[in-house]
C-alpha cells in the first residue's frame, strides 16, 4: 500500500495537507534548489516543487510524494524568504501599498509520473509606515515565509484585499491540490453529489 509523503518542512503545509489526507508522513527534501538560467519568475515554484518531490520520490518510489514551493512576485521580481531583518524590511517596504502575486507550485509523483501545477493569488497590502513594518518584524513572524509575511498570522493586518485562494498564500492550494491528486490517480475521484 502506498503511503503519502509531504516533501516539506513547512508547518503550514503540514497543517493544510491534513485537510486532504488523514494519514501522511513528512520527509524533508535535501535537494539543491538551483534554478536554470532564464526561468520565468512564474515558473519557479512548480520547478522547485518538482525538484523537492523528485529528491524524496527517488528514495521512496512506491509512495505518493507531494512537493510544494511558494514565492511572492512583485514587479517581475521573485521574493523568497528574507535572509535577515534588513531583507525583511526591504521586502515589506516594497510590498507596501501595492498588489503582488503569490504563486504556489505543487508536484505530485506517483508510480514514477510527475504532475505539476501552480496556483496564483493576488494580494494587495495597505500602505505601511516604517514603524508598522519594524513592529511586525519584531514579532519574528516574517523569517520563514516568502515575501516576509504570514497572511494567517499577525501579517493579516497588512493585507487590504485578496483575490484567489487564501490557502495558496499560506503555502498549499488545498482545493486545487485535492482535485489534481484525483486527476493523477493518487486519490479516488469524487463524483458529483458526494460529500467530503
Amino acid at each position: 500500500m502506498s503511503r503519502f509523503i509531504l516533501a516539506s518542512q513547512s508547518p503550514r503545509r503540514q497543517e493544510l495537507i491534513g485537510y486532504i489526507l488523514s494519514e501522511y508522513e513528512v520527509i524533508v527534501s535535501d535537494a539543491q534548489e538551483i534554478l536554470p538560467d532564464g526561468i520565468a519568475p512564474e515558473d519557479v515554484p512548480a520547478y522547485l516543487a518538482g525538484i523537492k518531490a523528485q529528491a524524496v520520490a527517488s528514495e521512496h518510489p512506491d509512495d505518493v510524494v507531494i512537493g510544494a514551493d511558494t514565492v511572492v512576485i512583485l514587479d517581475d521580481q521573485v521574493l523568497g524568504k528574507p535572509k535577515d531583518e534588513d531583507d525583511a524590511f526591504h521586502m515589506l517596504r516594497a510590498l507596501s501599498g501595492k498588489a503582488h502575486t503569490v504563486i504556489t507550485g505543487c508536484a505530485i509523483i506517483q508510480n514514477g509520473r510527475m504532475t505539476t501545477f501552480a496556483d496564483h493569488t493576488r494580494v494587495e497590502f495597505y500602505p505601511l509606515s516604517d514603524r508598522e513594518i519594524l513592529d511586525y518584524i519584531a514579532t519574528g513572524e516574517p523569517f520563514d515565509k516568502a515575501g516576509a509575511y504570514g497572511i494567517q498570522g499577525k501579517g493579516s493586518v497588512l493585507v487590504k484585499r485578496i483575490e484567489g485562494d487564501f490557502f495558496n498564500v499560506m503555502g498549499l492550494p488545498v482545493a486545487r491540490l485535492k482535485r489534481e491528486m484525483e486527476r493523477a490517480g493518487a486519490l479516488p475521484q469524487e463524483t458529483q453529489g458526494d460529500t467530503i
